[in-house]
């Protein structure tokens, strides 16, 4: 499958500075799970999202234009993050707000390290997206740093921890590009439903 034809439009510091779209999938994750690697691995470009070593870089909502189906978001991510406390809490205010009432939003790329499995966070926000009725999948990340003999054992712990059943996890490397043309059919489905 070809790239998502992803451009940049805008960095939003709260939810109505965001462009109008028909229809929005947002990522939700944490500081170091990859979002940034695995925008750029959907777009085929590794210009289109700022990948850092120091967690917590992503600090707006970064709006992308999807073709002419509609419109991705890069959240901030939640967790350890190089910041002030009060800084941190504004920017899970902002994500709250945002994944609550965006009317656009049609699904939510819940991402968690394929690598460690689901965090208590990670747990926290499955639980809170399935008590507000949010539609939402979950994307394991770092499917290459998984030992071989260690994957399909991994697989279904981490589908186990999530809640969900282990056909329904996504399981991606950005780096070998494993899984990224499922999730990018994934996008597209739910962008053109």
């Amino acid at each position: 499958m070809a790239s998502l034809p992803l451009r940049f439009l805008l960095s939003a510091p709260n939810l109505d500075a965001l462009g109008p779209s028909r229809a929005e999938v947002a990522v939700v994750g944490r500081s170091n799970v990859g979002k940034s690697s695995l925008i750029n691995a959907l777009g085929g470009s590794d210009k289109l999202a700022l990948v850092s070593k120091t967690p917590g870089r992503t600090r707006l909502l970064n709006q992308f234009a999807v073709g002419e189906l509609g419109t991705l978001v890069d959240c901030p991510g939640y967790g350890y993050a190089k910041a002030s406390q009060t800084l941190r809490h504004s920017w899970q205010k902002m994500v709250e707000q945002y994944l609550l009432t965006r009317p656009q939003l049609v699904c939510i790329l819940a991402l968690v390290d394929g690598e460690i499995g689901p965090t208590k966070l990670d747990v926290q926000l499955l639980d809170w997206l399935r008590a507000e009725d949010r539609p939402f999948a979950v994307v394991a990340t770092k499917h290459d740093k998984v030992k071989s003999s260690q994957r399909e054992k991994r697989k279904r712990a981490l589908a186990e921890g999530c809640e969900v059943a282990p056909s329904e996890v996504v399981w991606v490397s950005a780096h070998k590009g494993v899984g990224v043309d499922r999730l990018r059919g994934l996008i597209l489905e739910r962008l053109a439903a």
